[in-house]
Formats: C-alpha cells, sequence, structure tokens
C-alpha cells in the first residue's frame, strides 16, 4: 500500500512571484515617499525659521538691532538648526543683514540645506523682518507649488 504524501510549503515559482511583486510595489512607493519627506523637511525648515525670527525680534527689543551669525560658534543661544537635535537637521540657520540695510533695520535669515540633503527644487528658504520669503531668491509669489 502506497501512501501519497502531500508536501506543504511554497514552490521557489511562488515565492519568486511574491517577491517581484513587493519589488514592484516598492519601485512605486519610494519616489512617492521621498517627496513627502522633503515636503516634511521644508515644513520644518520653515517652522525654524519662525522660531529663529521670534528670537531676533525678542533681540531687537532689548538691543535695538538684530543679531547676525553663521553657525553654531557664533549663534550663542539662537536657533542655527531646524530640527529637534542637531545631528537630525537637514537645514542650517544664519542671520545677516538685508540687501541695502544694516542690523538696525532689518534681518535675513536663511534656512540652508545641510550636507547630505540636495533639494534641488527649492534650495534655500529665507525670511527677513519685514515679512518677505523667498526661495533660491525666488518669490515665493513665483517659486514653484512645492515650495511655498
Amino acid at each position: 500500500m502506497l501512501h501519497c504524501r502531500r508536501h506543504r510549503g511554497f514552490t521557489l515559482i511562488e515565492l519568486m512571484c511574491v517577491l517581484c511583486i513587493i519589488g514592484m510595489l516598492a519601485l512605486f512607493a519610494y519616489p512617492s515617499y521621498q517627496t513627502y519627506i522633503r515636503k516634511a523637511r521644508r515644513t520644518e525648515a520653515r517652522a525654524a525659521l519662525m522660531q529663529a525670527m521670534q528670537q531676533q525680534e525678542r533681540h531687537f527689543t532689548q538691543h535695538n538691532r538684530y543679531y547676525a551669525y553663521g553657525d553654531a560658534s557664533t549663534a550663542g543661544t539662537f536657533r542655527w538648526f531646524s530640527g529637534d537635535t542637531e545631528a537630525g537637521s537637514v537645514y542650517r540657520i544664519s542671520a545677516g543683514g538685508c540687501s541695502g540695510g544694516t542690523l538696525q533695520e532689518c534681518v535675513m535669515l536663511s534656512a540652508t540645506p545641510a550636507a547630505g540633503f540636495v533639494d534641488r527644487q527649492c534650495g534655500t528658504l529665507t525670511l527677513n523682518s519685514r515679512g518677505e520669503q523667498t526661495t533660491s531668491g525666488l518669490a515665493m509669489a513665483s517659486a514653484p507649488e512645492a515650495c511655498r
């Protein structure tokens, strides 16, 4: 008497088909994921610019001038990175006088992508004490929709 045993499990062909389907799904989902990540990082940079501008305005009310800084060594207590921690930030914040003005009149804050993060579409985000925002030198009204 012969007993037929049925083997349980998946064949190699079935496993390869599943891996191909997962790979195709990842291929289509990854670019969309990256777009959302860039958008979230830009939003984080805008929020950091607003916080740094609030610090600048407080400084202005106390000292009748804005404060210029370029990096961590000159920033003191001013916000100079975009994220919660320096290590997790992808934008660096710097402050200087507006073009054609002094620090007693106007301050320009810039959020520049840090090493390892490239934002070809929006580049450097800026905010000045007059409330004007730009992205890579373009006014927000003429900037790409993704940068607004």
